[in-house]
């Protein structure tokens, strides 16, 4: 004698409900972390003029000769890491794209380039904890530069 064994319904209609729900929740985090996710920075890394700009967060390689600048601008421009770059003889001031650790990046451009003087960062935060400002700087903007 064969007893039939009842199916069980839940059995059945779970796994495709969890599955929609998964998916839903899925979609929904990727459309809020795309709402959330500030604009992508403009990246322009042909050289200007250093004047008329305030950086706050930034990487500065200085040279002994503007001819040494001059010979090194073009790897600026081709490194991924750079936003823009700013010229000011003989220093190039970079600004990065947003995520870039300066510190980490300063201590490769220093290696990259023997010829430089020095290899320095400019961030407004550290520059005001060394000079125990009362007040804090204004914060700087995710663009780097006031």
């Amino acid at each position: 004698m064969i007893v039939g064994v009842e199916e069980n319904r839940l059995t059945r209609v779970l796994p495709p409900v969890i599955a929609l729900a998964l998916a839903a929740g899925a979609g929904l985090a990727f459309f809020v972390t795309a709402l959330v996710r500030p604009p992508e920075l403009p990246v322009d890394t042909n050289p200007a003029p250093l004047a008329g700009h305030t950086l706050c967060a930034a990487v500065v390689v200085t040279f002994s000769s503007e001819d040494d600048m001059t010979a090194a601008v073009p790897s600026f421009r081709a490194d991924p890491k750079a936003r823009r770059v700013f010229v000011d003889p003989p220093s190039v001031d970079l600004l990065a794209v947003p995520g870039t650790d300066l510190k980490a990046w300063a201590l490769q451009l220093h290696a990259r380039y023997r010829t430089a003087e020095r290899v320095t960062v400019i961030d407004s935060d550290a520059t005001a904890a060394q000079l125990k400002l009362t007040a804090p700087p204004p914060k700087c903007p995710r663009e780097g530069e006031y």
